[in-house]
């Protein structure tokens, strides 16, 4: 029995058609300009967000819209995916859901497919380089995984809001400020405060002096 990994390949390392990521391009016959539309709905495959921000949770529905286009080099494969990402709002930590569209487009190139753009001169390093970058289909197979991994993490907020006006928390005791708008605490100065202290102590000595004073006069007064 095969086991299907994240990247879409089965145990042997071959891609499996039977994982909802994978897409045949068979119909095109490899022939320039054939056009194949496709719409599915799959499963969101893990991981498939900003880790610890916001993301797509994994089984959640996916839904594709692609077009598949034959040329020369092999499939340009243009799509949208549309999902809902659940994470939690930066200023107040409450939990927040958002309707994500990430639009793509990728070349699935043939592994025998001529580099009609490369210069006779090119260095083979320089062509090692771009082979690591690109795309290619397996046996008419390519899978859209890392595609969609790629497009969705890109149209995902870095800092998502549960909107624009949320006042977020309050620094000094966390109470959410939206729901508490009066909410303030009296800022005190560290450097009026310690001089406050000093005051109030000078004004206790004085007191104190006076009283002492008060008490000589009456032991005079008494005598």
């Amino acid at each position: 029995m095969h086991t299907i990994s994240k990247a879409g390949k089965a145990l042997n390392g071959h891609l499996d058609h039977r994982n909802p990521l994978v897409f045949d391009t068979h119909e095109l016959g490899r022939r320039p300009g054939a056009l194949l539309r496709l719409t599915r709905s799959v499963d969101a495959p893990e991981d498939l967000g900003i880790d610890g921000v916001i993301g797509v949770p994994e089984g959640s529905p996916v839904e594709l819209e692609l077009r598949l286009e034959s040329v020369m080099e092999g499939v340009l494969v243009t799509g949208t995916a549309r999902a809902s990402a659940e994470g939690e709002c930066v200023r107040c930590l409450e939990p927040l859901r958002r309707e994500v569209a990430a639009d793509f487009q990728e070349m699935f190139s043939y592994p025998d497919a001529d580099d009609r753009g490369r210069s006779k001169a090119a260095d083979p390093a320089d062509d090692a380089e771009d082979d690591e970058d690109r795309l290619f289909l397996e046996d008419g197979l390519f899978d859209l995984e890392p595609v969609l991994r790629d497009a969705v993490v890109l149209a995902l907020p870095m800092q998502p809001v549960c909107r624009e006006t949320c006042a977020g928390l309050c620094s000094e005791c966390g109470i959410r400020l939206d729901e508490n708008p009066g909410h303030h605490h009296d800022a005190v100065d560290i450097r009026w405060a310690a001089l406050q202290g000093l005051a109030e102590t000078v004004q206790d000595g004085e007191k104190d002096n006076m009283g002492g004073a008060e008490a000589g006069v009456d032991e005079k007064q008494e005598k």
